[in-house]
């Protein structure tokens, strides 16, 4: 039990060495990682519907 105990101690200990972003910081990156998993998604949309339609086109012939 004191090894959790402790453990637990040191988690905080660092916890409060930790440098936190302020909030405008947080919105900006969060903006950033919201817009770049939208580009990530349309791409990813993108070259799906192509590989589907290459496959379509290919099984056809």
């Amino acid at each position: 039990m004191s090894k959790i105990t402790g453990f637990l101690s040191e988690v905080g200990s660092e916890m409060r060495k930790t440098s936190w972003p302020k909030s405008k910081e947080l919105t900006k990156y969060t903006v950033v990682v919201i817009i770049t998993v939208i580009f990530a998604a349309l791409y990813f949309t993108v070259v799906d519907l192509g590989v589907s339609e290459a496959l379509r086109w290919f099984l056809e012939l």
